[in-house]
């Protein structure tokens, strides 16, 4: 008679596997708004990557897509905000990632004040601060606010000194852009800022899956 030898098969309890799955959203949010954003940077007739924005991609006849983009990557970090809370990150981390997620969210909703030429007809200065544009920068001014300070909690748990540099960078390039009215040498240090930020969301989010 021969013995037949089943080897035992890793399996993740419902609870676990929910959780992992929020935390996935946090490894999908930044790649998706980056690849999103770009790719309508580079297809949309007068967009220029150094005077321009990419919250000003919500302008126009395609702008419906960056506004969808926002929501979407915003809805994505806020599930992965609960993943955090869930994973034993902490409550506040979790809810400053969240409220982070909500401003993104917020920031698609309110659309940023055309301007610089785009769109096409858009006058080439800044335009006039109307009441969704600066509903658009407070929603994710303050969401930008939280995420530093999330970034600066959570570098007690993950990567200590690129969790604070990350932080330091992203609320510079911040604050660079607002006190220089959207000079081009801050729109591209606020970009690179931008990209850097996701980055750590991204990474922050592998990790926690793994853990």
């Amino acid at each position: 008679m021969n013995a037949t030898v089943t080897a035992p098969v890793a399996t993740c309890a419902p609870e676990e596997a929910v959780t992992r799955s929020l935390l996935g959203y946090g490894m999908l949010a930044g790649p998706f708004y980056v690849a999103v954003s770009v790719g309508q940077g580079i297809l949309r007739d007068g967009f220029d990557f150094g005077r321009h924005a990419w919250s000003m991609l919500a302008n126009g006849p395609y702008g419906w897509i960056q506004s969808a983009n926002l929501v979407l990557t915003g809805l994505m970090v806020m599930a992965f905000a609960v993943g955090l809370r869930r994973n034993g990150a902490g409550k506040a981390a979790a809810s400053l990632v969240g409220v982070f997620g909500a401003g993104t969210v917020g920031a698609g909703i309110f659309r940023a004040d055309p301007g610089r030429g785009f769109p096409e007809g858009a006058p080439e200065g800044a335009a006039e601060a109307s009441l969704h544009g600066m509903l658009h920068f407070v929603t994710s001014g303050v969401g930008f606010v939280c995420l530093v300070v999330a970034m600066l909690l959570l570098a007690r748990r993950f990567a200590p000194g690129a969790s604070r540099a990350v932080a330091v960078v992203f609320l510079a390039g911040f604050g660079c852009m607002a006190a220089s009215g959207g000079a081009a040498w801050s729109i591209l240090l606020f970009t690179g800022a931008v990209i850097l930020a996701w980055g750590w969301v991204a990474a922050l989010a592998a990790v926690e899956y793994r853990r």
